[in-house]
């Protein structure tokens, strides 16, 4: 960690450094090699101060900003990109949307749980068919029926799906009105006409169980509307914007293990009677990954300082938008770029599945994909550019 922090900030990522070290870290391989759910994970984050970092002290959390939940995170993903993201959507896109959107009640019923770990939260926006057209596209209705509202329809691609206690979903409140009429609800899981279709294998971010939600007649008490009727693309947009700067920072943590890993295996690993370190071609890639690395996490950051100060129901334009695009597009690509420099410096050991800088190379796809497409967010980035000068196209 080269970045410039206060001794506060200092003592918060050595903290959760060691304690990452100690407890996630053993977890890693069978996560890895088994597709294996760790299903104590939240329990026990709860339990050791983990959860809930940026919600209030009264409610069980920490208290903290965003920037020291960053630093959290970065650590997490040092020893365990696995179970960041299982801890990442809890933390981030369930438990601080609630904070930042809902009301005292929805607070005071979800969060402390949600803070403790005795909750698993998850969050539901893409769908079988809208992806990175997520408004647009959303199918999955609610409809009102006297103090409740009836949910039908799918969610797809669903991180903690398979295993969340609470969701917080998007839906169609007035398909007519398009991404002006989407709501967003806090449905729990033990409700009638929930269920999981399925649980997906994937590639990467193996024991992070991810699936497809079905909502069969499901009904949510109005009381679990999150903010007003039909302005759910609000709450979307600015919970997007942190999401991209803050899970960022797992593989920023990532990035830096196979910096540290291949710095290691260079100085030990010989051939031609020297170590392949003193090779001027391994030199450039190290110098490189460190490069990438220092950049993305000045951006990340810079971006969830931002965050930090937006106030609530801001997000979704302007400049925070523009920032937030760039420094997942930027942390995507550095992630692929960094994992890929580290197997080849393994050589024949970095193509090895068990080896450690193989896990990370298998899960780096997803930050081109997850949270928006590397597409998507070149278009908004080059979109506020446009609008910021006033310029106008066609």
């Amino acid at each position: 960690m080269q970045l410039d922090l206060t001794d506060d900030q200092r003592a918060i990522y050595d903290a959760a450094f060691r304690y990452a070290e100690a407890e996630l870290h053993p977890l890693l391989a069978r996560m890895d090699d088994d597709d294996w759910y760790p299903d104590h994970l939240i329990a026990k984050l709860g339990a050791d101060g983990y959860c809930g970092l940026t919600a209030p002290q009264a409610l069980g959390g920490a208290g903290l900003d965003l920037m020291a939940a960053g630093l959290v995170a970065e650590a997490f993903g040092y020893w365990n990109t696995n179970a960041a993201f299982i801890w990442g959507p809890h933390e981030n896109l369930c438990l601080n949307n609630f904070l930042r959107n809902g009301t005292d009640d929805q607070i005071a019923r979800y969060v402390p749980d949600l803070c403790a770990g005795r909750k698993v939260g998850a969050l539901g926006l893409t769908e079988p068919g809208a992806g990175s057209d997520a408004l647009g596209s959303m199918a999955l209705k609610a409809v009102r029926d006297g103090d409740d509202y009836v949910l039908n329809g799918r969610k797809m691609f669903i991180s903690n799906g398979p295993v969340a206690d609470v969701v917080l979903t998007y839906t169609k409140t007035a398909p007519e009105r398009g991404a002006k009429g989407i709501s967003a609800f806090i449905v729990d899981t033990d409700t009638p006409g929930f269920s999981v279709a399925q649980v997906l294998r994937k590639m990467g971010w193996r024991g992070c169980p991810t699936g497809e939600l079905v909502f069969d007649d499901v009904r949510v008490p109005a009381r679990n509307l999150l903010g007003a009727e039909n302005a759910g693309v609000g709450i979307v947009m600015s919970g997007l914007d942190i999401e991209r700067a803050f899970l960022g920072l797992p593989y920023i943590g990532a990035a830096q293990r196979c910096l540290d890993l291949s710095l290691d295996y260079a100085a030990t690993r010989k051939q031609f009677g020297r170590a392949i370190g003193s090779f001027q071609m391994i030199q450039a890639q190290l110098a490189d990954m460190y490069t990438e690395i220092e950049a993305a996490r000045t951006l990340a950051y810079r971006a969830l300082a931002a965050c930090d100060a937006m106030a609530r129901g801001e997000g979704g334009r302007g400049e925070i938008h523009k920032l937030c695009a760039a420094t997942v597009l930027f942390g995507a690509e550095m992630i692929a770029s960094v994992t890929d420099k580290a197997v080849q410096i393994h050589g024949g050991n970095g193509f090895v599945w068990e080896t450690e800088v193989n896990r990370h190379y298998r899960n780096a796809k997803i930050a081109s994909i997850g949270g928006g497409t590397s597409e998507v967010r070149r278009l908004i980035i080059a979109e506020e550019l446009f609008r910021s000068r006033g310029l106008k196209l066609g």
